[in-house]
């Protein structure tokens, strides 16, 4: 069985909604995009492309998917993100998209995403990494398919924006594995689901 992790950047308050862009995510109105740019720095970096060096494929929900293609497919500036975000094998679980030929290497997951998702990670491969995804991931650790979160805290709260989880999140406990703070105060934290 494949596990299921989860990269997710957050302000203290909990606000996940467009920490990389101004233009992001404007859904309901939210004018605070970018809020995660000031606080990247080589920690950071490093910790990020640690998780990258480890073996897997990406799993995307349509929204962030359709959002890496237009921040990552094609880009040709030296990076340590480009290349492995092209080459990797990325599924995308969607109900609308029709399909996945826009990025190399992306295979649609039509249908329920929870469902879809599930028989995924019954299936034989590989490990199986979100980045991003909100909604999705709400919907997964709902069912209980989550099985790590890396959470990126940043120092600030916004009082306003999507959440990480919401009233459908039930009581489940996680170990810290693993944590480090970076030079602009984010504090990287992995869990494991117990």
């Amino acid at each position: 069985m494949r596990t299921i992790s989860v990269t997710m950047n957050l302000t203290l308050d909990g606000v996940v909604q467009g920490p990389g862009r101004a233009d992001e995510d404007t859904r309901g109105g939210f004018r605070y995009g970018g809020w995660g740019g000031r606080y990247q720095d080589e920690v950071m970096a490093s910790e990020m492309s640690d998780g990258m060096g480890r073996p897997g494929s990406m799993l995307f929900g349509r929204r962030t998917w359709q959002d890496f293609i237009t921040a990552w497919a094609g880009r040709q500036d030296p990076n340590p993100f480009t290349g492995y975000l092209n080459a990797v094998t990325k599924y995308v679980a969607s109900s609308t998209l029709r399909d996945s030929d826009a990025w190399q290497n992306s295979i649609l997951l039509p249908g329920d995403a929870v469902e879809s998702v599930a028989a995924l990670k019954a299936s034989p491969g590989d490990d199986l990494a979100i980045v991003g995804s909100a909604s999705m991931v709400r919907s997964l650790h709902a069912a209980g398919l989550i099985d790590r979160y890396t959470l990126l805290i940043h120092p600030l709260t916004l009082g306003a924006g999507a959440g990480m989880f919401d009233d459908r999140a039930p009581l489940t406990e996680f170990t810290l594995t693993h944590s480090v703070t970076t030079t602009k105060g984010v504090l990287i934290a992995q869990y494991d689901r117990r």
